[in-house]
């Protein structure tokens, strides 16, 4: 199957096609996953597109099992413990999303040491052993600035809700945004908060900082906020911004009834939840004998004025806006990284 190049223009949840035929050299192979957090939809549905997938491919016999783990605190040394307990478990492979890219280096060593195969996804992690599959987090970023250059071409003052502190992809995608400030000067940052992926957590963090804001021109945002940033405007009776959104349910929902009452434009952008899906096919290409490169890149999700509704209508109630992926696009992205 030709991998969908139409995921960067439009995001649709796509039917899983599992070979029912088992791959004769992975049929008796264990891949866990391990994850650092589930305490948004973004992570709920990481999780169960997993689960979707995976449950498909032990049942074709495609692999003997493929377990998920998440850590109850996101702390690294957390998780470190959970992927040793996983080496001495006897999976073949790790599917990891990691709480950081160098503190689990030593656990994922030890894995690679005992002939495990580690593949990182979303928090990806530096360990040479490991594989990578990631989207270029730092121009998710970049990229919302140049798309409010062309909204607010005259620029103005920006808040920036960060995700979790301290993580990968909270550092490369603020990362991005302030490259993008520099490539578009007209454009201040003149507020940053953390609101941890979660619209509760952001909504709480941007209603603490605007009573001392000037106005705001627009929000960029990592996802999972977009929504909670718009609840603080309009409690604190602020004229509401542009507010750049990432994908989930209740932020798309909020745009459309905007949209239709007053003409609102945004955009959203997000990574896909079920790359996790795509993590496990290249892992199990890789126990299968497969030559795989270090260091794969899917594309970013995103979602324009005119791809709204119909985004929309294939996102679940509470979710996020997805794809998940099957072997044969595992197989198509391997083949374009060589």
């Amino acid at each position: 199957m030709k991998f969908r190049s139409m995921l960067m223009a439009s995001v649709a949840v796509l039917c899983v096609a599992v070979p029912m035929t088992a791959q004769a050299d992975t049929s008796s192979k264990k891949i866990a996953l391990s994850n650092n957090y589930a305490g948004n939809s973004w992570r709920q549905a990481m999780l169960t597109s997993w689960d979707k997938v995976t449950k498909e491919a032990v049942k074709a016999g495609v692999v003997a099992a493929a377990d998920p783990f998440t850590t109850a605190e996101n702390q690294a040394t957390e998780q470190a413990a959970q992927i040793q307990n996983m080496i001495l478990q006897g999976y073949d492979a790790i599917v990891l999303n990691a709480a950081s890219p160098t503190a689990l280096n030593g656990a994922v060593k030890e894995a690679c040491d005992a002939g495990i195969t580690v593949v990182s996804f979303d928090g990806i992690v530096t360990e040479p052993c490991a594989w990578r599959i990631a989207v270029d987090f730092k121009e998710m970023g970049r990229s919302q600035i140049e798309y409010l250059s062309k909204k607010l071409p005259n620029g103005g003052n920006l808040l920036e809700i960060r995700g979790l502190a301290g993580v990968f992809v909270d550092d490369e995608i603020s990362a991005g945004i302030h490259a993008g400030v520099e490539q578009y000067p007209q454009f201040k940052i003149v507020g940053s908060v953390h609101g941890d992926w979660a619209q509760d957590v952001a909504q709480r963090a941007v209603a603490g900082v605007l009573p001392s804001l000037p106005e705001i021109s627009a929000v960029v945002t990592q996802g999972g906020d977009g929504y909670g940033a718009a609840q603080a405007f309009e409690a604190a009776k602020r004229p509401t911004p542009v507010i750049v959104m990432g994908n989930r349910e209740d932020e798309l929902q909020w745009w459309k009834k905007q949209k239709d009452a007053n003409g609102y434009e945004t955009m959203s952008v997000s990574i896909a939840p079920g790359v996790s899906t795509l993590a496990f096919w290249v892992a199990q290409q890789i126990l299968d004998g497969k030559e795989v490169k270090k260091d794969l890149v899917v594309p970013i999700l995103r979602i324009d004025q005119d791809t709204l509704e119909k985004n929309l209508e294939t996102t679940q109630k509470g979710g996020v806006a997805n794809v998940e992926y099957t072997l044969e696009d595992a197989q198509a992205v391997i083949a374009a990284a060589k």
